[in-house]
């Protein structure tokens, strides 16, 4: 017996398509016998055999002969179709017993081409409702119940998911137009002493002028607070009541000594923020239809993402920091445009609960809104994200039956199937405190306007398999809180290819989506470059050069991370497309099964984001030798246009590898030469300081290189 065809149909109806192939799909050749997941299709030579049998027959049709072999004989052979249902979405399969029958190229062609046509792809939006007439569970209970359903047993279930309609509605929006993105920063016209259009007119008398204004306070607290224990006047705007965020937050223990270091926590505080440390994290994609070379064992990684932070306890803590600093904070107060001068930046808001206006003077705003930012849209017209994680899942108290998972253990990166109506499915499952369990359902995705990613039809298929990736009754798991976001990627040339600062105003975080593209997690990347952005930062103000050429230079990038945007790009279906089911599985296993069979560091290193040259050109070559199908595989995700930019990436980090190999004596230099550079040339030490940065947190290197 051997598979000769296997298509995902991208609809969570199977027994529609079950229907419509027993019954409305002409096959075109062979004897139709029903049967219960799809038909057999038999040549006269079985066909007697079968009715002896009494099995239903449909549709007859003598076999064809085989034109392109010139053999006219009858040949005994059968055809089987039968399709099953997982991960909310219908997969079908056609096996063939014995020789090719006549016309099995035309069959498989056709029965390709009529289930495209009849089970297309769809990408359904959220509907448009209004909460002053109906709950937010009375508005969406008809289009995703098991959403409503589940929401409704989390203490603040009401309250989340008005958030992840509003989140979802927000990412739609900028997707959609991003030539033209809402305006919310202003700046004033030079030498007229007049505002650009419809910017409002403020007065600075009676107010507190702040050295920085923040915007967004789940990463912009730890950044604020670091900064406000430096000595500047701080100002944290926060639209969601301080505190609460929307996911759970993972990280290694060297990763986080960077909060010690830089005096923002002591190690016995950051004890108290651990939830629960696990022994080890695994790694493992499907592999169950893809061929024998695409096939890997177990990955495991003790050291990544084992550290499981308390994250309403780490933000409150770092609340405390700030305002103890002399930092204030604006909760549930929402950011509405920003004005900027000359000497200062104006910023509106509005004060949720009471609706009252605020108004906030500053020297500097820090955009750190994440992918919902209007400012990062603004700064960037003309060009959205390339890349976006849409991520569900959920805190889980209690529920799975014992034996189902050792809390001693973490799932890093899962899969339990192939290709989901578009999307490769992906688990992340990290033990908290106690018998708390964080489980995350996302997927890599390719921004598109009519396909932007879906965060409440992700909760829907969340809610529906998570008994298919670890046993449970979802109606007995005791639901803590949703964890939720669009987690954004940038597909970077080079350092500069992307705005992250105007006069005045400068974007931390997911709102620069600078972070990994292998894990995505903003947190991390932010605390990995911590010390990097905030010394920067500190250099800017204390020299206010604050204009955008200067506040450009403060960024997060790493060349080393950049060229691996290829890499993600193969995790995403292209909208439109339809690609092998099990193909991105494929690739994954390929590439994760060389690092399975390397040193446990090399494995650690390039999950975190700090791969050299000479590691990532290796691992590349050893992929490409162990599996060439791996470079025809990846033009099914990409273009010429792509791999063009892709080189331009691969040639910045070359050349990048190649100046930290021949100047990495430079950090070490500017060092010793600041105290007489800094005070007079104020401009070139910080033009030195980032390039000094450049050559080591941007090659993967820590802060022991510099």
């Amino acid at each position: 017996m051997q598979e000769i065809l296997y298509l995902e149909v991208p609809t969570p109806d199977t027994a529609a398509v079950c229907t419509w192939l027993q019954h409305e799909f002409d096959p075109g050749i062979g004897e139709k016998i029903i049967t219960a997941d799809g038909f057999r299709l038999l040549s006269p030579a079985t066909t007697a055999e079968v009715l002896k049998s009494g099995t239903q027959k449909a549709n007859p049709k003598p076999a064809l002969a085989d034109t392109n072999s010139g053999n006219q004989n009858w040949r005994s052979t059968e055809l089987s179709t039968f399709v099953w249902s997982l991960q909310r979405t219908t997969y079908l399969k056609v096996f063939r017993l014995e020789e090719a029958p006549a016309g099995e190229k035309k069959f498989l062609e056709a029965l390709n081409l009529a289930v495209k046509n009849k089970f297309p792809d769809r990408y359904p939006e959220p509907p448009v409702i209004d909460l002053s007439k109906q709950s937010i569970f009375e508005a969406l209970a008809p289009y995703y119940p098991l959403t409503v359903k589940y929401f409704q047993k989390m203490p603040e279930g009401e309250y989340d998911l008005k958030r992840v309609y509003w989140w979802e509605q927000r990412w739609r929006e900028g997707t959609r137009n991003p030539q033209k993105p809402k305006q919310v920063v202003f700046l004033k016209e030079e030498g007229t002493g007049k505002k650009a259009e419809d910017t409002i007119l403020v007065s600075d008398s009676g107010d507190t002028f702040y050295d920085l204004i923040y915007i967004g306070g789940a990463l912009g607290v730890i950044h604020a607070a670091v900064m406000a224990r430096l000595g500047y006047r701080v100002l944290l705007v926060e639209r969601m009541p301080f505190g609460r965020m929307n996911r759970e937050w993972n990280i290694s223990r060297d990763e986080i000594q960077s909060l010690i270091d830089l005096g923002l926590f002591t190690a016995a505080e950051i004890e108290t923020l651990i939830a629960r440390e696990y022994k080890d994290g695994y790694n493992k994609f499907f592999d169950a239809n893809n061929p024998p070379v695409a096939k890997a064992p177990v990955l495991h990684t003790p050291k990544v993402l084992n550290v499981a932070l308390d994250g309403e306890k780490l933000l409150n803590l770092a609340g405390v920091k700030l305002t103890e600093a002399g930092g204030e904070i604006w909760d549930e107060t929402e950011f509405l445009r920003a004005d900027v001068e000359a000497e200062k930046v104006v910023v509106q808001a509005r004060h949720l609960p009471t609706k009252a206006d605020r108004t906030a003077l500053g020297r500097l705003l820090v955009d750190a809104m994440g992918s919902a930012s209007p400012i990062a849209w603004q700064l960037n017209e003309g060009r959205t994200f390339d890349s976006v994680c849409p991520t569900v899942g959920a805190v889980i108290d209690a529920g799975f039956e014992p034996g189902v998972w050792d809390s001693e253990y973490g799932d890093v990166l899962y899969t339990h199937g192939d290709i989901s109506r578009g999307r490769q499915l992906i688990w992340e499952l990290f033990p908290g405190a106690g018998t708390e369990l964080t489980v995350y359902l996302f997927h890599y995705h390719q921004v598109h306007p009519e396909n932007p990613g879906s965060l409440l039809e992700m909760y829907e298929d969340f809610f529906a398999i998570l008994p298919e990736y670890r046993r449970c009754d979802v109606d007995k798991l005791v639901w803590k809180k949703p964890t939720f976001g669009y987690i954004p990627g940038h597909f970077s040339s080079n350092s500069s290819d992307r705005s992250v600062a105007i006069d005045r105003l400068v974007s931390i975080g997911d709102a620069a989506s600078l972070q990994s593209p292998l894990v995505f997690t903003g947190f991390g990347s932010l605390v990995r470059n911590l010390f990097r952005l905030t010394d920067l930062l500190d250099t800017a103000l204390k020299h206010n050069l604050l204009t955008a050429n200067h506040l450009n230079q403060i960024r997060a990038y790493q060349s080393n991370v950049s060229v691996t945007w290829l890499f993600s790009k193969g995790m995403m279906v292209p909208t439109g497309s339809s690609l092998p089911p099990q193909r991105i599985n494929s690739i994954l296993n390929t590439f994760f099964g060389i690092l399975a069979g390397q040193k446990l560091t090399v494995a650690e290193t390039f999950i975190k984001d700090r791969s050299d040259w000479l590691t990532f050109n290796r691992l590349a070559i050893e992929a490409a030798g162990k599996n060439p199908s791996l470079l025809l595989w990846i033009l099914d995700f990409v273009t010429l246009g792509d791999i063009w930019r892709w080189l331009g990436s691969y040639v910045n980090f070359t050349l990048l590898a190649l100046a930290s190999l021949l100047f990495g004596w430079l950090p070490s230099f500017a060092r010793r030469v600041q105290p007489w550079l800094e005070p007079r040339y104020p401009a070139v030490w910080l033009w030195l300081l980032a390039t000094s940065y450049a050559l080591t947190y941007g090659m993967g290197k820590g802060r022991k290189e510099f």
